[in-house]
């Protein structure tokens, strides 16, 4: 949740019993440092810094997470191998974001202690394969825990999660909404106000697609495609659109970065509000299930 991911979101989301990640996206490490200290001013619960692999301050930030202490780490936007040997020597945990198999594998080779299978339904940089069916390959392919994300938005879906074998969640789009979230309240309105077809997928010819609710940015971002722009060119249309839109509220000119499940939320609650309804949702599903017969269709 870069941008979002700030200490009064994480600090809420490890005092309501969840694992905060401060989302250091593409900030400077003064950044990364300052919301990792508030952060310890608020909460003495774990939490951990998600690092964006294609940040310009990839090692300054891993620098000031070890500097810091930082006990966790996740990762996204790559491929984190090179960087898993000195988080590890630090005694650090590292939980690399992954949307296939193959990486995973080779994650766990590397040393990650679990990893984060992503599906195509999550916002911001997705991969091409559905979180129901990459959770349990992943789960199949690897020996270490698996955190199921992407289209997770309610318990029912921490249950399904569970049911494929994850030993976790991780979420993004539903804090969006969260009360401590620093997301503008025009952000936060057009999240509340979506459906399950508000979204669409734009960067696919640079190699590095990303979800977003739909806007005029998001529709020139695609004419711009579909007219041949060049990658550095449709990088340059990008540049601040993510702050635009999330922080400063502009719907129509600004990246509105959100999940598939953005149609399942339908309200502004604390963190540890949210994290107690899912919790709870999810075991009701669960003792339904146990009670239930469940059947299999043929066609």
């Amino acid at each position: 949740m870069a941008w979002l991911g700030t200490h009064e979101l994480v600090s809420a989301v490890s005092e309501g019993g969840g694992l905060g990640l401060i989302g250091a996206g593409n900030a400077p490490p003064s950044w990364v440092r300052e919301q990792i200290r508030l952060t310890r001013e608020r909460t003495d619960k774990p939490f951990g810094v998600n690092i964006m692999l294609m940040s310009p301050f990839v090692r300054e930030v891993i620098q000031v997470v070890l500097e810091e202490g930082v006990g966790i780490v996740t990762t996204g936007g790559g491929n984190p191998g090179v960087y898993i040997p000195r988080l590890k020597e630090a005694g650090v945990k590292v939980m690399p974001v992954v949307s296939s198999v193959a990486l995973a594998k080779r994650l766990e080779r590397a040393g990650a202690d679990a990893i984060v299978a992503e599906g195509m339904e999550s916002g911001g940089h997705i991969g091409e394969t559905t979180t129901m069916a990459l959770v349990p390959q992943v789960v199949d392919g690897v020996d270490i825990p698996v955190v199921a994300a992407g289209g997770i938005g309610d318990g029912r879906g921490l249950a399904a999660a569970l049911s494929l074998g994850a030993q976790g969640v991780q979420m993004g789009t539903r804090f969006i909404c969260a009360q401590e979230c620093i997301a503008h309240i025009n952000f936060k309105k057009r999240v509340l106000e979506a459906r399950d077809r508000a979204t669409v997928v734009t960067g696919y010819t640079t190699g590095h697609p990303v979800r977003c609710l739909e806007n005029k940015m998001t529709r020139r971002f695609a004419a711009m495609e579909a007219g041949g722009a060049t990658a550095a060119e449709l990088e340059r249309f990008g540049e601040g659109k993510l702050q635009l839109g999330l922080i400063e509220g502009d719907l129509e000119n600004g990246s509105l970065m959100a999940g598939q499940i953005a149609g399942l939320v339908k309200d502004i609650k604390p963190a540890a509000v949210i994290i107690r309804e899912i919790v709870e949702e999810a075991e009701r599903v669960i003792a339904r299930l146990n009670t239930s017969y469940l059947g299999v269709a043929y066609g």
